[in-house]
């Protein structure tokens, strides 16, 4: 039977006639010869013909079968489901940190491997080397540029003692050389005009220490600015430049407010800007004109009070030496105002040579403050350039400040780093391990923080993963969400973790194989076996029926549509099956 089921098999595709013609072919020659064999050759072909038709009919249903697509199914059912997604996310360490180092290093030894755990406290790196007797040259340099400068630092202050007090004894030699002549001249004369000119000295003496402390109390006011205390001859312009001066300076302080308070803001500062400019440089240009002014009649006030002094002394000279009874004698009047001009020169030259004193030490103060500056902006150069000469030349450990995981090391020995260069990164272990998993809006509506999910790729099956919070993802224009879940067990950083989270169960009333459910551009199906009679047997065709998912988990889907309870559905073929397409059933 099999034997000719191949051969019919192989003649599938030819005809009655063309196998009747063939068996004429052969035994042509035969029948020509012998009229018996040709009435045995045409019941032969007869029999030949009625076999292969009851062959044909008998096989036709297994032939047809052999060309249809082979499919396998399962029937719906009603049941439990629990919704799952999945979801995958890269391991990351809850808090790490990077292992830096200053300035321009050359790393000589590395002590860690990705994947080790280190501890707080040990030595990761060691990084170095570098000239030595370039440093020391700098450090020379260093230390003699420091001496140097002390050195300039050691200078005696101006000290004018010396020629206040010789000043001050020439001042006083002079005035009794004019009393002793005023005296003398005065002795030249009568007793009643001696009297006299000691009445008037004595006037004079009082209102020129009266004249003295209005002096005195009009520096100090001019001092303070309060002119109240200055006499009227003396102020001239001085108050009018003063008001000048305080209203420049009232208005830069207006003009000046207002253009911080437009920096603040962050507005237009430029025209604000020009305006308190404009309005400082008439402030200062007021200050100089009043200062100016203000020095000028101090000059004059002091001037006076120092020549009322210089009267002072002469008056009370000569009304002591009256009141003393004294009476010079032995020297002339001519001598006497000999001694008085030697004694006025001898004050006046003592004078000038401190003013020139003070000048030439004052020059030198400034080119020595000039010269210390210089020196000391020099120092500062050549201490950073020693600092970095250290950092370079020493050798240094680089210790971990926390203990974990290293999850990279970014080195080489040899290497050279440059200033903040992660050298290593290290999981800080005792913070956990997190996964960032993306998922709809309308998904994250359905867990809740503390949900467990199951880790697929779970081979040591020691790993568990808990939702701990719900973020929104910042990806501009996107509505999802971010599960974040703290993951323990044995993972490492940098590793991919597949999630199946669960999102709550239900009662369903049709659920299907998930490989059932298909989707085209007219929505979501299932295709389902329907069977016609035929007198071969029953024939197997595929329906489609439209229906809505409602939930999944891993293997199953709970649907809605036309789809009842135990309806069976398609859940493989040996090849594409389209609606309406007459299919076989797996044995």
């Amino acid at each position: 039977m099999n034997d000719t089921m191949n051969n019919t098999t192989k003649n599938e595709n030819r005809t009655v006639e063309e196998i009747t013609a063939e068996l004429i072919r052969r035994d042509e020659e035969a029948v020509r010869r012998d009229p018996q064999k040709r009435r045995d050759m045409i019941k032969t072909i007869l029999i030949i013909f009625l076999a292969a038709m009851l062959l044909l009919t008998f096989f036709s249903n297994t032939i047809m079968n052999r060309s249809l697509a082979e499919i396998s199914g399962e029937r719906s059912k009603s049941g439990k489901l629990t919704e799952r997604v999945r979801g995958s996310g890269l391991v990351e360490a809850n808090q790490s940190y990077n292992v830096t180092v200053d300035g321009n290093r050359i790393v000589d030894g590395i002590n860690i491997r990705a994947g080790q755990t280190v501890a707080e406290g040990d030595v990761l790196f060691t990084v170095g080397t570098g000239e030595s007797a370039e440093l020391t040259e700098a450090q020379r340099t260093l230390a003699s540029l420091e001496l140097e400068y002390q050195k300039m630092l050691i200078t005696a202050p101006a000290d004018y003692s010396a020629e206040n007090k010789a000043i001050e004894n020439a001042r006083t030699d002079y005035n009794t050389a004019v009393a002793k002549r005023d005296i003398a001249a005065a002795n030249e004369k009568s007793a009643q005009a001696a009297q006299t000119q000691y009445n008037k000295d004595k006037l004079a003496l009082a209102s020129k220490t009266q004249e003295e402390a209005e002096l005195t109390a009009a520096v100090s006011g001019l001092d303070m600015d309060d002119f109240s205390m200055i006499p009227v001859e003396y102020t001239g312009s001085l108050i009018s430049l003063y008001n000048t001066y305080t209203t420049a300076e009232a208005q830069y302080n207006e003009a000046y407010g207002i253009y911080s308070s437009l920096l603040e803001k962050g507005s237009d500062t430029s025209a604000a800007k020009e305006e308190a400019d404009a309005k400082k440089t008439a402030m200062d240009t007021a200050f100089a004109a009043y200062d100016a002014e203000k020095s000028a009649v101090r000059a004059v006030l002091v001037s006076e009070c120092e020549t009322v002094r210089g009267d002072i002394e002469s008056l009370t000279a000569a009304v002591g030496v009256y009141e003393s009874g004294l009476s010079e004698g032995g020297l002339s009047l001519a001598d006497l105002e000999t001694e008085v001009t030697a004694k006025k020169r001898a004050l006046e030259d003592l004078e000038i040579a401190l003013e020139k004193l003070k000048k030439e030490n004052s020059y030198s103060a400034e080119l020595t403050s000039l010269d210390t500056e210089a020196k000391m902006a020099e120092i500062e150069t050549q201490r950073e350039r020693v600092e970095k000469l250290k950092k370079t030349c020493e050798t240094t450990e680089i210790i971990s400040e926390y203990s974990g995981v290293v999850s990279a090391v970014n080195v080489q020995p040899g290497e050279l780093t440059i200033p903040d260069m992660p050298l290593a990164s290290i999981d800080i272990a005792d913070a956990g391990y997190v996964v960032k998993v993306t998922v709809e809006g309308e998904i994250s509506q359905k867990v809740s923080t503390g949900t467990q999910a199951d880790v697929v790729n779970n081979w040591s099956g020691n790993v568990q993963a808990v939702l701990r919070t719900i973020t929104n993802d910042t990806t501009e224009n996107s509505d999802n969400r971010i599960l974040v879940f703290d993951v323990t067990g044995d993972v490492d950083s940098g590793t991919y973790v597949d999630l199946s989270i669960p999102c709550g169960s239900g009662e369903y009333d049709v659920i299907v194989p998930k490989s059932a459910v298909y989707e085209d551009a007219n929505g979501k199906f299932v295709l389902t076996i329907k069977s016609k009679s035929s007198p071969l047997g029953n024939r197997y065709y595929a329906e489609r029926v439209n229906v809505e998912v409602l939930v999944s988990d891993e293997t199953s889907s709970a649907v809605q549509g036309e789809l009842m309870q135990g309806e069976h559905v398609i859940t493989a073929s040996s090849k594409p099956v389209a609606p309406g397409d007459q299919v076989r059933m797996k044995d």
